[in-house]
């Protein structure tokens, strides 16, 4: 089993940055592809970023692209997304997930192949 909590949310303005962090225990990090998901209200739970277990490859949906970067540090347990030049679309709940399974990360994109999750915080983006 593993836990993800997720933190750094919060009011920011178009434009503005955030570094959201997903501190994960209970199970071995390194051993886990990481990604991030979002979703807004009344919206589908969108892929946002995943990385590989190094460290060392990274995927992002098309609209993440050039915004949004996803790292991790295994020796902290952690991983993070540095968002830029937010926009107030990208207001949602950002939840981190992980997963045992081991494939290319651009086929990791939906919710059902992560086996956990945080509880999500919330990033808003005013204009």
């Amino acid at each position: 089993q593993v836990q993800l909590e997720e933190s750094g949310g919060e009011l920011v303005q178009a434009g503005g940055s955030l570094r959201l962090s997903c501190a994960a225990s209970g199970r071995t990090f390194s051993s886990l592809v990481m990604g991030w998901f979002r979703q807004a209200p009344g919206k589908e739970r969108e892929f946002v970023a995943a990385i590989s277990r190094s460290g060392r490859t990274t995927y992002y949906a098309d609209s993440m692209k050039g915004r949004f970067t996803i790292s991790r540090d295994n020796a902290k347990n952690t991983v993070y997304l540095q968002m830029n030049n937010l926009k107030p679309g990208d207001t949602a709940v950002y939840n981190c997930a992980a997963t045992q399974t081991i494939a290319p990360l651009y086929q990791l994109t939906f919710g059902p192949q992560y086996d956990y999750w945080g509880q999500g915080t919330q990033v808003t983006v005013s204009s």
